[in-house]
């Protein structure tokens, strides 16, 4: 029987990845992350690109080794404690290690040393994981790129792609010389050069027969090697012993359904592909007789998703746009990458623990793992993990309960997130993330992402609303959340418009209630980009009412960190909107930030200063402002990730205090008061590095808090957002 993606598969697919086990039950939650950048060498600074790509792990579970291609050599993490791993440094290549794998004692590295496309050349290198050092190397007369060792230790497989070069002839095939694939026997775990076989793989694909270019490799327990070969949308079958090609296929094409395809500041699910080629990157045997390949596409397609085939080409599985519309449920779609590949699922993991077969789908572009259930029929997507920048590889350590993943994106340059190895245990318990979801509209899921300001409704207890920010520029949204459900539900969502069109030149960065059924944002201005600093009244239909430009006394010494939050004091039409500049303005302005008041009846503005905490690195600024009770409360941070995030907090201060100065004169400077501390929230919450933009607070109805942080559109980010109630003790 064959099973293809239906509405009624994707509404299940989404009830999983979104819904919390309602009992204790198996779950994977992640308990640690390892930043590689520890295992820098000595003599290298510390701002050197480093990545962790292809992930393996030693046959006791305890070592994790990884390739890291811009650094030149492979990478060693400690974990016998997973919840605490530790750095055992970097071996040097001597060339780009482009995978590894570990056959008894030793790590075998394929390394590239090709002179350039044209002259591919490449090594196997084995490594003795006790010494970390190199013991022998293999040529392999071309440049390797998967590696895998047969489940009976008799021998390994190495795929030589001779990759093409993407800037001749738009990439184009043929690029020759031709790839191929190479078996070489294993003695004691070590290869055994002189066994060296080449076995030849063109003439095969409908694409480019003469230039085939192998990608990954799989085998199974009877010896059988799966070979993708990417650019051509091929798939190979070769028996491990004789080297001879039992069958193949083309991964062939499927048509897509409510995909979004244009890269243009909106979410929309509602386009289409019609016969996208697969172009399948890792592929993973499922048992004997089963494959499932990634459709990350490299040349002319890339199908979103994966699909199973038996190993005759029979197609069993297409999870078509299932798996994408998953992930767009939990923020995680990259709406950069529409007119592209979308997530570009790229790397997968198979593995059974205890009595439940799993596999995992690594979707580079979105930086999530699809947990899914092997039923031997229609797979059963069971939980979507954060996961680091671009996961590249995975191991599944099954005896530990343990699932890893490698993910390559560093950001040093632009002072964002390192690369990072990211741990996940199996255990009895709920699953961490996701923290917040959105339901299901006309057959696709509402899109959000990059959540910049939050605000509670004033009659129902656990509602709140929030914005997006300037990413989904062509469709600027405020969404309503039910924050009594876990993980949280989006249940709708309003467009803002102006004259019944999306508005544009909006930044929304701050949201509140106007007493009136309606809302006040703030919007955050970049004069460069020609965005105005504003404010702007919308009706409980999302049409905006009322537009408020910034005088221009306001605006001398103006930034593009401009408002980041507003909110409302007092009732009627001589109540105050109170508003807070994200970072200093003007040459006078020095340790300090405004606070900014609007009086609705007079229309007359006013400021205050407000003193910012002091950090070495970086810079810090205001993010969110929120009434409740006799005082203000004001999110301060830093925009520093990880271990070097040191400052995101909440203070108070008191109402009574706001008087404001004539903005242009001398301002009055505001006492605040030191509320809460968010880095433990931000650490405990899923055991991910800290994100630095906390964005998001606000009270509910009740007087329960609740922050939010924003995930940049998953544009140079994890994609991660973090919604979750805090906790204030003694707070009125």
């Amino acid at each position: 029987m064959t099973f293809r993606f239906s509405s009624a598969a994707l509404t299940a697919a989404l009830f999983a990845s979104a819904a919390f086990p309602v009992a204790a039950e198996q779950v994977f939650n992640r308990v640690s992350s390892f930043p590689v950048a520890l295992n820098l060498p000595a003599d290298k600074d510390e701002k050197t690109t480093t990545s962790a790509e292809i992930i393996t792990a030693s046959e006791d579970g305890n070592t994790l080794i990884y390739s890291d291609s811009p650094l030149g050599g492979i990478g060693f993490v400690d974990i016998k404690d997973a919840k605490a791993p530790k750095a055992l440094g970097a071996l040097m290549m001597d060339g780009e290690p482009t995978s590894v794998t570990v056959s008894g004692g030793k790590a075998l590295a394929g390394v590239n040393t090709s002179e350039s496309f044209v002259k591919p050349s490449g090594k196997l290198v084995t490594v003795d994981i006790a010494t970390k050092k190199i013991e022998a190397s293999c040529e392999l007369g071309g440049q390797p790129d998967s590696v895998a060792v047969s489940p009976d230790k008799s021998f390994v497989a190495i795929a030589i792609e001779n990759e093409r070069d993407e800037e001749v002839n738009d990439g184009a095939l043929p690029q020759m010389p031709a790839g191929f694939l190479v078996t070489i026997g294993l003695k004691d775990g070590a290869p055994d050069c002189s066994t060296l076989k080449k076995i030849d793989v063109t003439g095969l694909a409908e694409i480019s027969p003469e230039d085939p270019e192998p990608e990954f490799v799989s085998i199974n327990a009877n010896g059988e090697i799966a070979l993708t070969l990417q650019e051509n949308n091929h798939i190979v079958i070769v028996d491990g012993k004789s080297g001879k090609v039992t069958s193949h296929f083309s991964a062939g094409t499927v048509d897509l359904t409510g995909i979004d395809t244009k890269t243009d500041g909106q979410l929309k699910f509602t386009d289409k592909q019609d016969a996208r080629k697969r172009e399948p990157d890792a592929v993973k045997w499922l048992d004997n007789n089963r494959i499932v390949i990634a459709n990350e596409g490299d040349w002319q397609g890339g199908s979103r998703g994966f699909t199973i085939f038996d190993k005759t080409g029979k197609l069993l599985y297409e999870a078509g746009s299932s798996f994408e519309h998953a992930v767009a449920a939990i923020g995680h779609y990259p709406e950069k990458r529409s007119k592209a590949k979308g997530i570009e699922p790229e790397g997968l993991e198979a593995a059974t623990f205890g009595n439940d077969k799993y596999f995992f789908v690594l979707a580079e572009r979105a930086s999530v793992v699809g947990v899914y259930k092997d039923t031997g029929g229609e797979p059963q997507l069971t939980q979507i993990l954060p996961s680091g920048i671009s996961p590249e590889g995975a191991v599944a350590i099954p005896s530990r309960n343990l699932l890893v993943t490698a993910n390559e994106a560093d950001l040093v340059e632009d002072g964002a997130a390192r690369s990072h190895v990211m741990i996940y245990e199996r255990s009895e318990g709920q699953a961490a993330y996701p923290q917040l979801t959105s339901v299901t509209v006309d057959g696709a899921p509402i899109g959000w992402g990059a959540l910049s300001g939050l605000v509670g409704d004033a009659e129902k207890d656990g509602i709140l609303y929030a914005i997006s920010d300037s990413v989904y520029g062509n469709q600027p949204s405020i969404y309503t959340i039910d924050a009594t459900k876990k993980p949280a539900v989006i249940t709708s969502v309003l467009r803002v418009k102006r004259d019944g069109q999306p508005a544009q030149k909006l930044d929304m960065e701050g949201i509140t209630l106007d007493g009136k059924g309606g809302f006040w944002v703030a919007s955050e201005g970049n004069s460069d980009k020609l965005v105005p600093h504003a404010l702007y009244n919308v009706t409980a239909k999302g049409e905006i009412k009322t537009e408020i430009a910034l005088p221009k006394d306001l605006l001398e010494g103006e930034t593009r960190f401009g408002f980041e939050g507003i909110t409302l004091i007092g009732k009627g039409d001589d109540a105050t909107l109170w508003m807070a500049v994200q970072r200093e303005w003007g040459k006078n302005e020095k340790g300090m930030v405004k606070l900014v008041s609007y009086n609705l009846k007079s229309k007359e503005w006013g400021a205050v200063h407000y003193p910012l905490d002091k950090t070495k690195d970086g810079w810090v600024g205001l993010s969110e402002i929120t009434a409740h009770g006799d005082n203000v409360y004001i999110v301060e941070r830093d925009n520093l990730i990880g271990d070097k995030a040191k400052i995101k907090k909440l203070y108070s201060v008191a109402i009574a205090d706001l008087k404001p100065g004539k903005i242009g004169g001398e301002l009055p400077l505001v006492k605040k008061t030191e509320v809460h501390d968010f880095l433990p929230d931000l650490k405990a919450q899923t055991n991910g590095y800290v994100v630095d933009k906390l964005e998001g607070f606000a009270f509910d109805k009740s007087g329960k808090a609740f922050a939010v942080t924003d995930n940049d559109g998953v544009d140079d980010s994890s994609g991660e957002t973090l919604f979750f109630p805090v906790d204030l003790k003694g707070t009125n």
